[in-house]
């Protein structure tokens, strides 16, 4: 049987842990998980509660926060299995997915990566894959989700009819994503620059970048009751926000980096 690594990084998100894990568990498979979670310091008895409830759910209680890629990194390197399920602990993942998503990677070696459509709890179809990131193509994504958070029908309706088809793509969303290991090892894993944000799509460019292709699936459905732990922190997410920001610019797209920075600082007045 198949055996997939389930890592999943939690933040002071207890209850949504719990659910998420529950949520794999308690389905059939025709593949094994492993189910490993690092928790990131939390304070509200997340390893407490889960060593308690699950045995055989491996836990890594981190003396700090990692932040979302240096974590993923950590319960990486817990494992030994073919396949790595990166989760987020507030996605719920239905009887099926899984064997969905690793059915794409058989059918095409060539697929490296590949990730399911995500729903909120809404049911609203969230943009969770994309083309390659760009200054102009950021700003197109902004507008889409300032559009999204104010309920513009048409923008809703044009985003939910873009992912009804399954597409190759230049990255999908860190909060599914299902990867081959000897790839991940290929690219040195996560890059652990990014605290929080962009670590997604920087790791599928450079998947990408080695010739592997990264899909999109829209035949699988996973919820993603979206930034929990974002809500625990807002402020420290927002400067994490700008950094992986700066950064992804500063790696992959050079000239446009003094610009962004600049930017940044006039509208934050604060320099990062």
């Amino acid at each position: 049987m198949t055996e997939v690594s389930i890592v999943i990084v939690s933040y002071n998100t207890c209850a949504a842990v719990e659910r998420c894990i529950e949520a794999v568990r308690d389905q059939e498979t025709n593949s094994e998980h492993k189910i490993i979670v690092v928790d990131n310091a939390s304070r509200d008895g997340t390893v407490e509660k889960i060593r308690s409830r699950w045995s055989d759910v491996s836990v890594v209680a981190a003396n700090t926060n990692l932040g979302f890629a240096r974590a993923c990194n950590l319960g990486i390197l817990q494992s030994s299995s073919e396949f790595i399920l990166l989760l987020n602990s507030d996605t719920i993942v239905p009887p099926g997915a899984i064997d969905a998503l690793l059915n794409s990677l058989f059918q095409d070696k060539r697929i490296a990566v590949v990730g399911p459509r995500l729903v909120n709890l809404n049911g609203l179809t969230e943009c969770s894959f994309g083309s390659t990131l760009t200054p102009f193509t950021e700003l197109f994504r902004l507008f889409v989700k300032w559009c999204v958070a104010r309920n513009v029908r048409l923008v809703l309706s044009l985003v939910r009819l873009r992912a009804s088809r399954s597409r190759f793509t230049a990255w999908v969303s860190g909060a599914c994503l299902l990867v081959r290991r000897n790839v991940a090892a290929e690219v040195g894993y996560l890059d652990e620059r990014y605290f929080m944000y962009f670590e997604d799509i920087d790791f599928c460019s450079s998947i990408r970048k080695l010739g592997h292709r990264v899909l999109f699936n829209s035949d699988v459905e996973i919820v993603h009751a979206r930034g929990q732990s974002a809500q625990a922190a807002p402020e420290a997410t927002r400067l994490a926000y700008q950094k992986s920001h700066l950064a992804f610019y500063k790696k992959h797209l050079p000239l446009w980096f003094p610009v962004l920075r600049v930017y940044l600082r006039f509208r934050h007045n604060r320099l990062i």
